[in-house]
């Protein structure tokens, strides 16, 4: 089921929380609403909800005008970060919970948990509480629970935000596979870089209320539409007046066609990249990220003569100005 937000304004207060938003989200696709906290995409996905309404615009669902329809009209499931679990039930009494209040016949609801708890991998916990799992265990009772009313699309707001990042990685997989299995419209908001570009397949880049760019993970990635979201969606360097990822500069131990001259000032190595801080000679320090090969290959110490060069083809975006030097934006995983 698709979903078209048209013009969407929401304030609190003095507060822009939107800004004539328009966004098309397509039938049967996971898609993340991507950003900074306090950007805009809680309040967006909790207006697709209904959980807010919007001042201004419209959301449509499966073609029927939803702006105002309560949550209950709008057959959506709905997954927090916190789980939001019926302490006092069962696991299988919460994925059942709202089946039971629909007055679905029993055989119903049976057959229909059995399925989820086999879909999510915990029916051999149906008649634990939840606090007797584990907190990725517990998120995906809260994915059952939500599935189980069939909705015709399921919302996520940063439904792996309180889990380590060792189980986050793991439910992020599991996510996609889940969703490659049941093919329900979902929408799921994170501010993790990895988590959308691993798990989505489109990306709405939100900041400041506005959408910044929209498209696959490869689009944003590879052509992205402005410095905010080149910044945003990874690592990022600046030679002259530039921006670049650091695995897209070339060094060079003799001077080349289109080079900048520089030192190599600082050499670390990262697990399995070598990072090399180069001071060029207009004082512009430059990042650079080189497999332990081609570091070996090249022979550079610390104090070595080099020249760098932007590979061919590779994602640039200009800056206003180059006066301060450059450094390396934070980690595809890093929180903003």
């Amino acid at each position: 089921m698709s979903i078209e937000i048209s013009h969407v304004g929401k304030r609190f207060g003095d507060f822009v929380a939107l800004d004539n938003v328009s966004v098309s989200i397509p039938s049967g696709r996971l898609t993340a609403l991507l950003g900074p906290s306090g950007g805009g995409k809680s309040t967006l996905l909790r207006i697709i909800a209904g959980l807010e309404h919007a001042d201004t615009g419209r959301i449509e669902i499966d073609g029927v005008d939803a702006t105002r329809l309560p949550p209950q009209k709008r057959n959506v499931g709905f997954v927090f970060q916190h789980y939001a679990a019926f302490k006092h039930l069962s696991v299988r009494r919460n994925v059942a919970f709202g089946l039971e209040i629909r007055k679905r016949p029993k055989d119903e609801i049976d057959r229909r948990v059995d399925e989820l708890l086999a879909l999510v991998h915990l029916q051999q916990f149906g008649e634990r509480l939840p606090a007797q799992l584990s907190g990725g265990q517990r998120q995906r009772m809260a994915l059952a629970r939500a599935l189980a009313v069939e909705p015709t699309v399921l919302l996520l707001d940063e439904p792996f935000g309180a889990l380590d990042a060792k189980v986050r990685k793991e439910l992020r997989d599991w996510l996609r596979r889940l969703h490659d299995e049941v093919h329900v419209t979902t929408v799921f908001v994170t501010h993790d870089q990895a988590e959308a570009l691993e798990v989505a397949d489109e990306i709405v880049v939100i900041n400041d209320g506005r959408v910044e760019q929209t498209g696959s993970p490869d689009d944003l990635y590879d052509r992205p539409a402005n410095e905010f979201v080149m910044r945003f969606l990874g690592p990022v360097t600046q030679l002259d007046d530039q921006l670049v990822r650091p695995h897209d500069l070339q060094i060079h131990t003799r001077p080349e066609p289109s080079t900048v001259a520089g030192r190599a000032t600082r050499i670390t190595r990262v697990g399995f990249e070598i990072r090399v801080e180069v001071t060029t000679i207009t004082g512009q320090v430059v990042t650079v990220t080189l497999t332990r090969n081609e570091f070996l290959a090249l022979g550079l110490r610390n104090d070595a003569a080099v020249h760098l060069r932007i590979a061919p083809n590779s994602p640039t975006t200009a800056v206003a100005t180059t006066d301060q030097p450059s450094s390396t934006s934070p980690s595809l995983a890093a929180s903003h």
